[in-house]
């Protein structure tokens, strides 16, 4: 099973250095693309001063943008799966081979890294919103999902295909819903999250509030209209 990490990066100059050195030196079991969705900082630049495998996005197109054109490169080689994790350095590497493993034991198609199996989620404004969306995902799917805003994912063959050529696929927890419905399996892992050291997040008050919004909107309703294959 040939396996590609896609780590998606938008003005993460300050971090990416780390990210790929640490699997460049302790992973290098994995192949890994970076996809620069448009960065307006150096991220591109150390990139290419550094010789990283880089996929150079002309323009932001988002995190669905991004990880469907990783999508297409991991399909392009024939890799059999694909591991996302993000360029802010949260996501941890070690985590992969017990996802891995999960995958093969179970014979899911998704595969989360969750802050949640084992650890309860802890009850403050920063998770009122994933609480809100799993419990939204639970009463319109009948399942749970521990860990709905982890961007630590696995995905297999037919979802490389998925969410690289259909677009109504996006890394986003709406799209869970969407799939559970569907009846793909989708499994959890309990991993370890670290917390960004560098740079800020796209996520404000105001855009995590929007972004509430349209999830909620999406899981209630427009996931029942999403074109079915």
């Amino acid at each position: 099973m040939k396996a590609l990490i896609i780590i998606p990066a938008y003005n993460e100059a300050m971090n990416i250095e780390r990210v790929v050195d640490n699997i460049i030196e302790n992973y290098p079991e994995y192949d890994y693309v970076i996809v620069n969705d448009g960065s307006t900082d150096d991220t591109r630049k150390v990139c290419k001063n550094r010789g990283y495998n880089l996929m150079d996005l002309p323009v932001n197109v988002g995190l669905a943008g991004a990880i469907r054109a990783g999508m297409r490169y991991a399909n392009y080689f024939g890799y059999d799966r694909t591991i996302q994790l993000d360029g802010d350095g949260q996501h941890d590497p070690k985590y992969i081979k017990s996802m891995l493993d999960c995958m093969d034991k179970t014979g899911c198609d998704v595969v989360i890294g969750s802050r949640f199996v084992d650890k309860k989620k802890p009850v403050s404004m920063r998770m009122a919103g994933s609480i809100i969306l799993g419990f939204l995902i639970h009463i319109t799917t009948g399942k749970k999902i521990n860990d709905v805003t982890s961007g630590m994912r696995l995905f297999d063959k037919a979802m490389i295909k998925k969410f690289g050529y259909d677009m109504h696929y996006s890394p986003e927890p709406d799209t869970l819903a969407f799939l559970l419905n569907r009846g793909v399996k989708i499994e959890e892992v309990q991993v370890e999250m670290h917390e960004r050291v560098a740079g800020k997040s796209y996520l404000n008050f105001w855009s995590s509030m929007w972004y509430m919004i349209k999830m909620s909107f999406s899981i209630l309703l427009f996931q029942w209209v999403r074109r079915r294959k």
